[in-house]
């Protein structure tokens, strides 16, 4: 058997330290928006608030679990600590669901019994810079996580883009309000904006639960994959009992390679370390286990070997 434990995971320096901007982003946008709420009265913007509430727990909890995440790997944890990230964003998930909860349950109460909004357009402008600060800390999220496969940092930068339409639609609510006078609108807006932060929430939550669950890798990756070891390989060449999974931003490959019995230690060596640095190169920081087995034994085509995956030729 042949594992690659090279290269090591590769560092993300700042991962941790660029939560931070999120966490100062969630404590300025909801001072501003609870201002704006007592400004107002506006239940909408009250609902914005609390989302804020869930922005700030969510940002200290990443920054935490990052933090841990980063680390080595070490003998109690060889394979790393990068699945901490998805505990990040289960609770983030679960956090929008308790905010979503309380929206919905202020919503329908003020519903049923409207309330005149005061000061609307010093709300409006207070939510709006609040807006604004989320947009611009949500871009460096993202694309900071794109950069580093970071699906903490992603949930972040997404929470924060989910907050920034909320805003908006909040603020046209409390803005028709004011125009028409029609009270209901503001709590019926906050209603909607409940429902869509109750989808970011299961979304958040159904991607952590996969991924500790040891999901396999994307089909498009694992296409990558197969190309990788047909194109090192060639056609000729049997393998089968691939499987794939991914801790945080480290991918995990392994499968069996068929090899002719006469084949040297050396030639087989070889082969796999030019079939793992192909992998490698399609899809960065991955690690690759090839188990070699002569072609000409039956056992080798064993379903039961491979832990019960399908045996039959994948190469």
């Amino acid at each position: 058997m042949r594992t690659n434990l090279n290269p090591e995971p590769q560092p993300k320096p700042g991962r941790a330290r660029i939560v931070l901007l999120s966490v100062g982003a969630g404590l300025t946008t909801l001072a501003l928006k609870v201002g704006a709420y007592l400004i107002t009265g506006s239940v909408g913007l009250l609902s914005d608030a609390a989302e804020s509430t869930v922005n700030l727990a969510a940002a200290l909890f990443a920054l935490i679990t990052l933090t841990y995440a980063d680390r080595p790997p070490d003998e109690s944890h060889p394979y790393g600590h990068e699945k901490a990230e998805y505990f990040s964003s289960g609770l983030e998930g679960g956090l929008i669901l308790m905010a979503a909860a309380g929206i919905l349950y202020t919503g329908v109460r003020r519903l049923i019994h409207p309330v005149p909004l005061e000061n609307v357009g010093a709300g409006i402008v207070v939510a709006l810079i609040a807006s604004a600060i989320n947009l611009l800390v949500a871009l460096t999220l993202l694309r900071y996580a794109r950069a580093h496969d970071s699906i903490a940092l992603e949930a972040d930068a997404h929470h924060l883009l989910t907050d920034v339409w909320t805003s908006v639609g909040i603020v046209v609510g409390v803005g028709l309000v004011a125009v028409t006078g029609w009270y209901t609108l503001d709590p019926l807006v906050a209603i909607i904006v409940a429902l869509n932060i109750v989808r970011v929430g299961v979304h958040l939550m159904r991607r952590s639960v996969q991924g500790l669950m040891d999901q396999a890798l994307p089909e498009e990756e694992i296409a990558r994959i197969r190309d990788a070891i047909t194109s090192v390989a060639g056609s000729h060449v049997h393998y089968h009992g691939l499987r794939t999974r991914k801790s945080g931003s480290r991918r995990f490959v392994d499968f069996h390679l068929l090899l002719p019995g006469e084949t040297t230690v050396q030639e087989a060596h070889d082969l796999s370390e030019r079939i793992e640095a192909e992998i490698r190169r399609r899809l960065p920081n991955t690690q690759v286990t090839i188990h070699t087995e002569p072609e000409e034994d039956e056992a080798s085509w064993d379903a039961e070997v491979v832990g019960g995956l399908a045996s039959e030729d994948e190469g």
